[in-house]
């Protein structure tokens, strides 16, 4: 499995204009709902929420990966928004977030799960390449990025 299998073009949000956590999950849920058969946007706004109890998926530097397991999901799939504003997410940091790649995971899936997880954490501990998703112009820049720096980071 590589990150393309799971993250399509057609799921970046180079624009998110949210202000606060609620708003930030709820768009980026709705854009995939659209997107995804089977998904309800209710349930998955709940489930991440109540993930987000657990401890913020906030993790510094500007970034926030939400994540949760989804019964009914057959397949992991990923996307990723921009916050231009930057969005108070209860980063660990408490720093604002501007970079969040939402991962929807089948409840049976924890070691692939944890593999997506992995690899785009692993990415965005590059402060050049957080620079470089900050500053790329529209979706297609900031997929191309993505791909870019997952090929180097070899398979999932």
């Amino acid at each position: 499995m590589r990150l393309a299998d799971v993250l399509n073009e057609e799921n970046i949000i180079a624009d998110l204009k949210a202000t606060d956590k609620r708003e930030l999950l709820d768009e980026m849920v709705t854009d995939l709902v659209g997107k995804v058969a089977g998904l309800n946007r209710e349930r998955l706004i709940e489930a991440l929420l109540e993930r987000e109890k657990l401890g913020s998926t906030g993790i510094g530097h500007g970034v926030a990966i939400p994540h949760g397991k989804v019964k009914g999901l057959e397949e992991i799939s990923v996307s990723f928004g921009r916050s231009r504003r930057g969005v108070d997410f209860n980063a660990t940091d408490d720093k604002p977030v501007y970079l969040f790649f939402l991962i929807l995971a089948p409840e049976n899936s924890a070691a692939a799960h944890l593999k997506v997880l992995a690899i785009i954490s692993q990415m965005l501990k590059s402060q050049e390449f957080r620079n470089r998703l900050r500053a790329a112009p529209g979706a297609h820049e900031i997929y191309k990025l993505i791909m870019d720096a997952a090929r180097r980071s070899g398979p999932l």
